[in-house]
């Protein structure tokens, strides 16, 4: 069994804690706690140790199961962008909802009127259809995160509180500039000093995070970032007019981008101009998606932790719905460098 000192005392044991400790899934400590006739002695035997170690309390999920309305989880899912390459969302919804089944609660998607971020979820806080919500788009400066707050409806934001660092909530996000950091760094290691940026917009928190990494990054080994940088709308379109106009202007070796979207756009340009890439001008782009994995030769992307952002929200979720509630700091998790023929 793994080892519990890195946990603090003040935070109460949760299911999943008990899983990590036990070796075994959130749904095999849910079976052990209702359901012990489902599994083996030995199993039932690690799972109960484990349980009595970290003083967890099996009747607290009983006791969610007899006060909370449903055990649903409500997220808002927002329409695919078109023009984009970005699947990011999918795979997160995915591994919420196997992470949030293994805990015994459901995840329930609904959508709403695009210009309004709020729609939606008041029919679902009048209706007590669902215990808490996930909120994923506090970048944008939506203001679900004050009108869930002030109506004191549980949830948990992936995404950092950008506007409000002072915010109470509970959050989970992933470090963007430690992603471009090992991007930029793993091009500088390759012999690239010429490294361009293709972000979006400046209103975009996310998107200026993402540049501080490689900004900060050049700016420690003595090279230049003037001329080298580009903000736009999140396209491949505008992924392939900026890497044309920065090619022509600043004659890059390299390119590191905001989002995979946005590097479609600069292997665009470079089979437009008969550059391989990899080969003649370098291209990382960020999210790791399917297309990165499939595209010839193979799109370098930073990679997000999605499965272990989902993991740490469940276990927020868990706080707050536990009694008492629990309200922990906010979570940042490292990215990693998915490695391929286009670097």
């Amino acid at each position: 069994m793994s080892s519990t000192a890195g946990r603090t005392s003040a935070t109460p044991p949760t299911l999943a804690d008990v899983a990590e400790l036990a070796g075994v899934s959130r749904q095999t400590v849910s079976n052990a706690v209702n359901n012990p006739d489902l599994l083996r002695e030995d199993t039932l035997a690690r799972v109960q140790e484990a349980i009595d170690e970290l003083g967890y309390s099996p009747n607290r999920a009983a006791r969610n199961l007899r006060t909370r309305a449903s055990h649903l989880i409500g997220m808002r899912m927002n329409p695919a962008q078109e023009g984009t390459a970005n699947a990011t969302m999918d795979r997160f919804v995915h591994s919420l909802v196997e992470t949030s089944r293994e805990a015994g609660y459901h995840v329930l998607l609904f959508g709403g009127d695009h210009d309004d971020p709020l729609a939606g979820y008041d029919d679902l806080l009048r209706s007590t259809a669902v215990d808490a919500f996930v909120v994923t788009d506090t970048y944008l400066g939506n203001p679900q995160a004050s009108w869930l707050g002030a109506r004191r409806a549980p949830f948990v934001a992936f995404g950092r509180p950008w506007d409000h660092p002072d915010a109470t909530h509970p959050w989970v996000d992933v470090d963007g500039a430690a992603g471009t950091d090992l991007a930029t760094t793993h091009l500088l290691d390759r012999g690239h000093e010429r490294i361009a940026w293709i972000g979006w917009r400046k209103d975009s928190r996310i998107g200026e995070d993402r540049r501080s990494g490689w900004s900060r990054t050049l700016r420690s080994r003595g090279l230049a970032t003037t001329g080298l940088a580009s903000r736009v709308e999140d396209t491949v379109a505008s992924g392939r007019e900026a890497s044309a106009v920065l090619l022509d202007e600043a004659q890059p070796s390299a390119f590191v981008c905001a989002s995979d979207t946005l590097a479609m756009g600069v292997l665009h340009t470079l089979a437009e101009r008969g550059l391989a890439p990899g080969r003649d001008v370098a291209v990382v782009g960020f999210d790791d998606s399917q297309v990165a994995q499939v595209v010839p030769p193979g799109l370098t992307s930073v990679r997000q932790p999605l499965e272990d952002v989902a993991a740490e929200i469940v276990k927020a979720l868990e706080g707050l719905l536990g009694h008492p509630p629990y309200v922990g700091p906010g979570v940042l998790l490292e990215p990693t460098l998915a490695v391929r023929g286009s670097s």
